[in-house]
């Protein structure tokens, strides 16, 4: 069987592949297309309840995967490591966890490298348009395959944070608490011209194709370009000042490394053509969309929901979430809010653990209380395992080295 096209995709011993449309049951996307052969990659940790009722739904960003923690101690870490597992914010102890690729994503889920079966080729272009309501259906259909009768949360950052508000909004009665981080409740201008921008550097490199490149070696030079504008808006102008200033290596400042890095990085791990549609998702995205208006769609949410901004987010600002948790209240919706005072800019999320740990944890123990009959886990105790890696990531940020991992959505 052909999982993908994209020779950058990852098997992992723990990736499981389950096909949630098909012929007869075909996924009729809001664009009016049709997908009949829709597979989902995904990742569990812990184990379902009888009832079916504390599973939690990680939701990846940009260019995240399946891969949002480790299995055991010979696996390589997560991109959300040091809040899921025993003990953890995310407590595999009381939660079954999952983490899906997204519609359209490259690792292990139908997207652009997919096969069609119209053709018998990759579908590149030929794809359909997705949003992020499209993402959300998909994923409702695997947790339905996997037997669980209503989630207890559905969480996640930047593109996540917006599937996450989309479940609460389109789903109202199937999840019990949401969690949104660093996304608004609609794209912005300036959002969409960053994404624009994006695209463009992927399409006019010659090598694209009109997305016809697999086989070959593919619009590295534009992706490249395209990561490089991403990373920008996901820094703030102090951490790019603290972690580079104007040193200079090998002819280059440390900045202008950094990006070129960067870029190497993501044409080995992500498919253009996902990066182009996920970018277009992004644009799209406005839970109002087939709703009257932007109360009416949010004053459907019946979960308790936490909104988090990060203080120097320049992608998408703190403004943004305030405006979408006044909204949400005046509309009666069970909401908190919090920013984190953070330097790192839009990739907060994926740094700040020791600030988003106790947030979590709050939020937590007020909307998916302990049942009575289990007993009360110190969730926020440190485990030197998790010392360990709050601390590389910390001496990451400090100083860019070439060496270290991905942290960026």
């Amino acid at each position: 069987m052909v999982i993908t096209f994209f020779p950058g995709f990852k098997w992992r011993p723990q990736l499981k592949l389950v096909q949630i449309a098909s012929v007869e049951n075909p996924l009729v996307l809001t664009c009016g297309s049709c997908l009949t052969d829709v597979t989902v990659a995904y990742e569990t940790y812990g184990k379902l309840s009888g009832a079916g009722d504390n599973a939690i739904l990680v939701a990846h960003a940009l260019t995240g995967d399946t891969h949002a923690a480790t299995h055991d101690q010979h696996d390589e870490q997560g991109w959300w490591e040091p809040l899921i597992g025993s003990g953890r914010p995310l407590d595999t102890d009381r939660f079954f966890v999952i983490c899906a690729n997204v519609l359209g994503g490259c690792q292990g889920t139908t997207g652009p490298a997919s096969l069609d079966p119209a053709t018998g080729k990759p579908y590149g272009m030929n794809f359909p348009e997705i949003t992020i309501n499209d993402i959300v259906r998909v994923q409702k259909r695997l947790v339905d395959i996997l037997g669980i009768r209503q989630l207890a949360m559905v969480v996640g950052g930047s593109m996540g944070g917006m599937q996450a508000l989309e479940w609460a909004v389109h789903y109202p009665g199937f999840i019990k608490a949401a969690v949104v981080i660093a996304a608004p409740g609609y794209s912005a201008p300036q959002a969409i011209a960053y994404n624009r921008v994006g695209r463009q550097a992927i399409m006019l490199d010659p090598d694209w194709k009109n997305g016809d490149y697999y086989g070959g070696a593919g619009p590295e030079k534009g992706l490249a370009a395209a990561r490089a504008l991403g990373m920008i808006t996901y820094q703030s102008e102090m951490s790019m000042a603290y972690k580079f200033g104007r040193r200079t290596r090998r002819g280059q400042f440390e900045v202008e490394n950094y990006l070129d890095y960067q870029g190497a990085r993501i044409v080995k791990r992500f498919d253009a053509n996902s990066y182009l549609y996920l970018l277009r998702a992004l644009d799209l995205f406005d839970v109002s969309a087939g709703y009257e208006s932007y109360e009416a769609a949010l004053s459907r949410i019946n979960a308790q929901v936490l909104v988090v901004g990060v203080s120097s987010d320049i992608l998408y600002p703190p403004h943004q979430q305030q405006e979408l948790v006044e909204t949400m209240r005046r509309v009666g919706v069970r909401t908190d809010y919090t920013v984190i005072d953070s330097p790192h800019g839009h990739d907060g999320f994926l740094i700040d653990f020791h600030l988003l740990r106790p947030i979590l944890v709050k939020f937590i123990n007020k909307a998916l209380p302990v049942p009575s009959a289990l007993p009360l886990r110190q969730w926020t105790r440190f485990r030197a395992s998790n010392l360990a890696y709050l601390g590389a990531r910390l001496v990451t940020e400090i100083q860019y080295k070439p060496a270290v991992t991905d942290i960026s959505q």
